[in-house]
């Protein structure tokens, strides 16, 4: 929570009673939210920690995934204190995952036409540019709207998260699709409308587009090196290899030629061209090829009911090393089973 004095009661008196408890993150807040969330009535239990310095969205969301989680939380969703979620539309976050179908779910506020009438037009168009560079930062293809901060998460996946550096600041949501999407986690978007009122947004966008895009741009590199050399090496790397080694010998020689012929007015020769052009054409066509192939290596079978499946396994096996065995019966001689 931060500077969302005049919104968070009437956040907790939306919360569903089917919900089974609430975490309340005060970010060092100025306007001290944390003291208004404690007074403000709630249909469930609600808990209020408190930073003594501000760590930015990401930083109040993993301390309250990591305090969730070790109360025994099955699956934690996150909602701003701004009161731009509608609690309405929670249930529809946890079912996917309760029902075992993804991992991670968010909203998607852009769906429809009907849902994005109330958004700024600048965010719609500050969206859609980085939805389309989480994309390939991420590989999560299918999902769109990665800044929208209405999502719900496994707990088991969670654990797998609280030990990875990400992002704290407003790039967290982003950041989050790139870790998960390095656990082969399942996503999920949930179609909601866009909302807004008279809330203050933190956000700027003029001053997160560049550090956004070069964010994003690590991102990918990582994820190719991690996804396409370190843990696999397939058809779609010799495509990525092979096509930006041909579209940069094309392009350098084309560039080259271009400043190191002897006669400016004169045309290049057929065979000049094809040298030039016929490289690019097929580094652009492989590079396509290994994107179409990334496409559909979206992940799809979700991990969390593995990994309880694991944890059950582990805690039988614990179980049973504390049990001693009994002793063996000793053999009998064949004279002593006559008897």
């Amino acid at each position: 929570m931060f500077r969302v004095t005049a919104h968070i009661g009437a956040v907790l008196r939306k919360v569903p009673p089917w919900v089974e408890g609430v975490v309340c993150v005060d970010d060092c807040c100025p306007e001290r939210s944390g003291d208004i969330a404690s007074v403000s009535p709630c249909s469930v239990e609600t808990v209020i920690l408190r930073h003594e310095v501000n760590q930015g969205v990401g930083g109040a969301v993993l301390s309250g995934y990591r305090f969730a989680e070790s109360r025994g939380a099955k699956i934690i969703v996150k909602v701003d204190g701004d009161d731009q979620m509608d609690l309405r539309w929670l249930g529809y976050l946890v079912q996917p995952i309760a029902a075992g179908q993804a991992d991670y779910t968010k909203g998607n506020r852009f769906s429809t036409a009907s849902h994005v009438e109330g958004m700024p037009p600048l965010r719609i168009f500050g969206n859609s540019v980085l939805s389309l560079m989480s994309k390939f930062s991420s590989g999560y293809w299918k999902t769109f709207d990665p800044t929208n901060g209405y999502t719900a998460i496994s707990a088991r996946v969670v654990r797998e998260l609280l030990g990875r550096r990400i992002a704290h600041r407003y790039f967290f949501e982003s950041d989050m699709l790139y870790h998960l999407g390095s656990l082969r986690a399942v996503v999920r978007d949930i179609p909601m409308p866009a909302r807004y009122a008279d809330e203050r947004s933190n956000l700027n966008i003029m001053k997160i587009a560049l550090p956004f895009m070069l964010y994003h741009m690590r991102n990918s590199a990582k994820r190719f090196v991690g996804q396409y050399i370190v843990r696999d090496f397939n058809v779609a790397t010799l495509e990525v290899v092979v096509g930006l080694a041909l579209l940069s010998a094309g392009l350098g020689f084309g560039v080259s030629y271009l400043f190191s012929r002897p006669e400016a007015a004169a045309a290049a020769s057929a065979g000049v061209v094809m040298l030039a052009a016929l490289p690019v054409i097929l580094g652009v066509q492989l590079l396509l090829a290994a994107l179409n192939f990334d496409v559909l290596n979206v992940p799809k079978d979700p991990i969390h009911p593995m990994l309880l499946a694991m944890d059950a396994f582990q805690e039988l096996s614990e179980l049973d090393s504390t049990h001693e065995l009994p002793a063996p019966v000793p053999a009998m001689h064949s004279a002593e089973r006559q008897a």
